[in-house]
């Protein structure tokens, strides 16, 4: 069997991996960039592919050091209370590590010297992950509207997010902390109310607490 070679590199508004969307498409503003190895650096390659709005990316949780001693894992969406079969989750901790994500295509940039890249949206992935191939999402190929969806059935529920400190964070960086902070990225089996949290995102530390009517934002400083 041939080997996996990676095609390009996926940077990301997430440089800590803490804060992540579970999934793909839940925050809308979280962008990535798809930045081809020297191989595939051509525009060939990307020939026609401004003609879809949506792209899977084939990639691996690159940050998950070693390959799992069980095949269980306690999803997120359970509570981290109930075990489930790995290949009955999208859990990072799988063999091979990995995952399938569709994101949304915003433009394609040809002109530049690490051109061609991608800018896409909507992305569930941490930055410098590794990408092994990229297709057009197909629309009625890949959607299912009767499909059952197990355990996640549905989205998860989304919590409102103030902010109890000024920043001079930007608009743009703050639609993307305020969508991964809604979606409650702390462990749910914490349950301090005065416990704080701390991220990275684009660019920017976040802290901040989760209470049961949501998160509050305690600060956010740039990096560095």
């Amino acid at each position: 069997m041939p080997s996996l070679n990676r095609i390009a590199t996926l940077h990301t508004c997430y440089t800590d991996k803490f804060g992540v969307p579970r999934q793909s498409g839940l925050v809308p503003s979280a962008w990535g960039v798809v930045e081809f190895e020297l191989a595939y650096r051509r525009a060939e390659a990307v020939r026609g592919i401004e003609d879809f709005s949506h792209l899977w990316l084939i990639t691996q949780f690159h940050l998950v050091a070693e390959e799992p001693a069980s095949l269980t894992v306690r999803p997120p969406r359970l509570g981290g209370n109930e075990k489930r079969g790995v290949f009955a989750t999208r859990s990072p901790f799988r063999p091979n590590r990995l995952t399938l994500s569709v994101v949304k295509l915003d433009r394609v940039e040809l002109e530049g010297d690490l051109a061609p890249r991608l800018f896409v949206s909507g992305v569930d992935l941490v930055d410098g992950t590794p990408v092994f191939d990229i297709k057009p999402y197909i629309r009625y190929a890949d959607s299912i509207p009767d499909a059952h969806s197990g355990f996640a059935g549905e989205a998860p529920p989304r919590m409102p997010v103030r902010w109890d400190c000024e920043s001079r964070v930007p608009d743009e960086v703050r639609a993307i902390i305020d969508q991964s902070l809604a979606l409650q990225p702390q462990p749910a089996y914490h349950d301090d109310s005065e416990r704080q949290y701390a991220t990275e995102i684009a660019g920017w530390r976040v802290r901040w607490v989760a209470r049961d009517e949501g998160a509050m934002v305690r600060s956010c400083e740039p990096v560095g």
